[in-house]
């Protein structure tokens, strides 16, 4: 495997420089999901988008995670890591319930957790998917052609030989300054 394209990476911009990137609504003020991180959401804004799928429809954990990253545009991907405890929270509020279904937990919205999220919602804000749909029509062709990029990038990283790795490196180089000189032309 090879690394070099990995280490010039960090070398050059930091473990942390995917942070300059993330969902437009990452910058988005006010609202659910207001401008707490790119890409990042605040600890209080999962529950309610979790109520708001669930009021919807009964849904088990995996539907839940794939229907948020779907009306986000694939702009946020929730981990089961932050999904299944908050879930079991929700629930121990009161403000879901799960039965076992075909061996799968599936979640449903109790009076209280109607009543909890009609409140929110009457405080304002759009949900991230909404914002992430505007967004998505900017931003779409983009990011696609970022994951493509990235993925090309990472396979000759694996399996490339040391002479296609450097020319990779100067290939991702000069495209990055070209995207700085874009921006530079107002």
């Amino acid at each position: 495997m090879h690394t070099d394209i990995l280490e010039h990476h960090e070398r050059h911009h930091g473990r942390h420089h995917h942070e300059a990137f993330g969902p437009p609504w990452g910058r988005f003020r006010g609202g659910w999901y207001g401008g707490h991180g790119r890409g990042r959401v605040r600890r209080g804004d999962v529950p309610l988008a979790l109520l708001t799928v669930v009021a919807e429809q009964p849904r088990h954990g995996y539907e839940l995670i794939r229907e948020l990253q779907d009306r986000s545009g694939g702009l946020w991907h929730p981990s089961p890591g932050s999904i299944y405890p908050t879930l079991q929270l929700l629930e121990d509020q009161g403000l879901l319930t799960s039965e076992d279904v075909d061996g799968k937990r599936v979640y449903s919205i109790t009076e209280e957790g109607r009543t909890h999220l009609e409140e929110r919602r009457a405080k304002g804000g759009d949900a991230p998917w909404d914002v992430a749909g505007q967004g998505r029509e900017r931003f779409g062709k983009l990011f696609g052609a970022m994951s493509q990029l990235g993925a090309a990038v990472m396979h000759v990283a694996r399996t490339g030989s040391s002479e296609q790795v450097d020319r990779v490196t100067e290939i991702v180089d000069g495209a990055r300054k070209r995207v700085y000189a874009i921006l530079s032309e107002d």
